[in-house]
């Protein structure tokens, strides 16, 4: 069994910065692909970045392309989503995913393509 756990959402003001972090146990990162996904209330999980197993390629929601950046360190087990300029249409639940057995360098971003999923850490972002 995957356990996906996120960690450092919180409060910031329009224009902060967090980083998210994502922590699998489990398994081994090096054969998953990894997204990030966000909620708000009342609205459907949309994708906001992926990222390959190997790390070679990535993938992003066009309005956060160029504020956010998505890493792993596979070594660590850890995926991690740098957010910048933060805008309060970002505020939402934040929730990692993986998909096992990915032996290739696909990026995914559909919400059904993906196994598992953490728990997710609130992200609100102030004006």
């Amino acid at each position: 069994q995957v356990q996906l756990v996120e960690s450092g959402g919180g409060l910031v003001q329009a224009g902060g910065s967090l980083r998210l972090s994502c922590a699998a146990s489990g398994g081994t990162l090096n054969t998953y692909a990894m997204g990030w996904f966000r909620q708000a209330p009342g609205k459907e999980r949309e994708f906001v970045a992926g990222i390959s197993r190997d790390g070679g390629r990535t993938d992003f929601k066009d309005s956060v392309k160029g504020r956010f950046t998505i890493s792993r360190d596979n070594a660590k087990n850890t995926v991690y989503l740098q957010m910048n300029s933060l805008k309060p249409e970002d505020t939402a639940v934040y929730l990692c995913a993986s998909k096992l057995r990915i032996f290739g360098s696909g990026v995914y971003t559909g919400v059904g393509e993906y196994n598992y999923w953490g728990q997710g850490t609130q992200v609100t972002v102030s004006s």
